[in-house]
């Protein structure tokens, strides 16, 4: 039977007050001073006369299970969609505020929470931004074409290894109203938005940002999305030229640009058929050290990264040894809150893992929680039997740190260091998802 689609986008400034503290870089409490760029939440909603879905993506670093389940809940009792068919997921900017429980010895040591304002204040925000997605609904067109940038640009690759595994897949959805007016724009891609570093006390959707100027000079009016792909091991580290505004300006605008040229030429349909699948899966939990073993890999990371500072060892290989050390921390500040009996929030409102995917047409989009390497979202790819899927992280939660894999933890380093999880993490979430796909 031929399907005919109805859109909804909505878009919505979600930037703190100032002086709500910064995520994302340990020993550098950063209480913000000012808005560089604003950070939005955006919305595409569809319905296929069927079934009804909605991907929600934020400018910030993570957002809790436990408030995208109060979110989710409070759209499906003022709405006719169902909880579960709604993704929320996040850029993962380190310029923007704290939604979710932390990781880094401080915060475990100190208790540190979220502030609860902007957290009350988002989630009101989220639910008018979908009500409005949702109410001002318009007969639609939908494409979803990918393009390519990578480290062949100078944007990015692997942050652990400059010659190791990348994701330079621009995945871009277009959405048109039957005029062929651009209404939205979903653009997915692998890199942690790490070029604005420690240093700034700016609000900033980092290289993001700059994707979404770029395509509002070139399709005015068209609401933009911005969903982060598997960059748990990927990011500029090897390939900015500096930590500025500018560099983020440039990555980001060749981004936009690629995103751009997949728009112009993309094939859009109104006869789309969609799904949305989902489960909840238990993921496995790596035992902790003792707090005497923990001590001693802190000490031992610590001596290792004033070494290379005292002899003014080139930048990637101090930077290298910093992160080794915050891995080591982070440790340590699991151990010692499990001591106190403190509740840790990234396994309490985090676990189960939620699994879920949405298709459209013949792509599936994999959303899965946390922080996950490019090899799991690689193997969802290939094994996928749609030649058109992807995958974005951090959707409908977090994790208990890092999806690593187990060569990572043989070699060790920041990623396996911040993260409660073992190696089976990541495959049973790659398990996980090809079971949704074959249902679909």
């Amino acid at each position: 039977m031929k399907k005919n689609l109805r859109a909804g986008t909505s878009i919505i400034d979600i930037s703190p007050e100032l002086g709500v503290e910064l995520a994302g870089y340990p020993h550098y409490p950063r209480y913000n001073t000012g808005i560089h760029d604003p950070l939005y939440a955006s919305c595409i909603y569809l319905n296929d006369g069927i079934t009804k879905l909605a991907v929600v993506c934020m400018d910030l670093v993570m957002f809790s299970n436990k408030y995208a389940d109060t979110v989710c809940n409070k759209i499906a009792s003022k709405t006719d969609i169902p909880a579960k068919n709604i993704m929320i997921t996040c850029s993962h900017t380190h310029s923007g505020p704290w939604a979710s429980g932390m990781l880094d010895l401080e915060a475990l040591r100190d208790g540190s929470k979220p502030d609860e304002k902007y957290i009350e204040e988002l989630e009101n925000k989220l639910v008018k931004l979908f009500i409005e997605a949702h109410n001002n609904n318009f007969n639609a067109k939908i494409g979803i074409e990918k393009g390519y940038c990578g480290k062949e640009s100078g944007v990015g690759g692997n942050r652990r290894d400059p010659n190791g595994l990348a994701d330079p897949e621009v995945w871009v959805i277009g959405v048109q109203d039957e005029e062929s007016n651009w209404k939205a724009c979903l653009v997915k891609y692998s890199l942690h938005p790490t070029v604005i570093h420690e240093g700034s006390t700016l609000v900033t959707a980092d290289y993001p940002a700059y994707i979404r100027q770029k395509l509002s000079e070139t399709k005015p009016g068209m609401t933009f999305l911005f969903a982060q792909g598997t960059s748990g091991n990927q990011s500029t580290r090897y390939f900015r030229s500096g930590q500025t505004f500018d560099e983020a300006k440039r990555i980001g605008t060749a981004i936009g640009s690629e995103a751009d040229r997949v728009l112009s030429s993309m094939k859009l349909s109104s006869d789309i058929e969609l799904f949305v699948k989902s489960t909840e899966i238990d993921v496995e939990i790596r035992a902790l050290p003792s707090r005497k073993e923990a001590e001693a890999h802190v000490i031992q990371a610590k001596k290792k990264y004033e070494e290379l500072k005292a002899v003014d060892a080139p930048y990637i290989e101090i930077q290298n040894a910093y992160l080794e050390l915050l891995g080591a921390e982070d440790t340590l500040g699991y151990v010692i809150h499990k001591e106190c009996g403190r509740k840790l929030e990234l396994i309490e409102d985090e676990l189960p893992a939620e699994v879920q995917v949405i298709g459209i047409g013949d792509t599936r989009i994999v959303g899965l929680p946390g922080e996950i390497f490019v090899e799991f979202g690689l193997e969802i790819k290939d094994r996928s039997k749609y030649k058109n899927t992807f995958v974005i992280e951090l959707a409908n939660g977090c994790l208990p740190g890092y999806a690593c894999t187990k060569e990572a933890y043989d070699v060790g380093g920041y990623e396996p260091g911040a993260s409660i999880l073992t190696a089976q993490a990541g495959k049973a979430l790659v398990e996980a998802a090809l079971k949704l796909i074959e249902k679909t």
